[in-house]
């Protein structure tokens, strides 16, 4: 089994039934919004067994004498001690041959919540395999990715942490132009509008290939809020 550390809208959010019915599935209770067997479910397979989120800690085995019960509590104790905070603004993001939901503009309270995110629960995660460092290498690394990988069992974190809610797997290179204009019609309501970080889920991975699904989501100290004056 493996655990992740992700951020994902509440259960009953318009996001998260947006982001269900578009990837056929949700990741809170498992319903499956459609079966994936039409060619359109191909460009959504990987992000469909994910489950609709914003990686901050990637999928990571737990280490020996840890326990997924264990991560929910310092989870739990985690988010009781951080505040959360809002990205401003959502765009739709074209990062390669994939699509995905980022922030129109760099958010440092995302990057640094990241960051505290990766290395406060580091003693939770297993080192990884050799066959884990053969896999992620076949992504042709730079120097600087392959050694956090080394450190923090994934490449993309602190300086090279890119936060993305994944819309699409890899699109053909002739179907780009098409998904974008699916994709920002059917995302309109939330692109250019704030997204609101909240709280942290857990997600689980009860065996290898299975889809993730949501363990618990506890909600961070709540957001400041801004006050104005006339």
């Amino acid at each position: 089994m493996r655990a992740a550390l992700y951020f994902t809208p509440s259960a009953d959010s318009d996001l998260t039934l947006a982001a269900a019915d578009w990837l056929g599935r949700n990741p809170f209770n498992g319903e499956e919004i459609r079966s994936p067997s039409s060619a359109a479910d191909d460009l959504v397979a990987a992000p469909r067994r994910y489950g609709f989120h914003g990686t901050l800690k990637a999928p990571f085995a737990l280490a020996e004498g840890y326990d997924l019960a264990g991560l929910e509590r310092e989870v739990q104790a985690f988010c009781a001690e951080h505040r959360g905070f809002r990205v401003p603004e959502l765009a739709l993001g074209r990062l390669g041959s994939f699509f995905a939901l980022v922030p129109a503009m760099p958010c440092a309270a995302l990057t640094e919540f990241a960051a505290n995110v990766v290395r406060h629960f580091e003693p939770f995660r297993a080192p990884l395999t050799e066959k884990d460092l053969e896999r992620r290498r076949k992504s042709a690394l730079s120097p600087r990715q392959d050694a956090l990988m080394c450190e923090w069992g994934y490449p993309y974190v602190f300086e090279e942490f890119r936060f993305h809610m994944t819309l699409t797997g890899s699109v053909p290179a002739d179907q780009l132009d098409e998904v974008e204009v699916v994709l920002k019609s059917r995302f309109a309501a939330f692109i250019g509008k704030p997204l609101e970080v909240d709280a942290l889920a857990v997600f689980s991975e009860p065996e290898p290939g299975a889809p993730f699904q949501v363990q618990s989501r506890p909600l961070l100290i709540p957001a400041e809020i801004e006050e104005t004056h006339a």
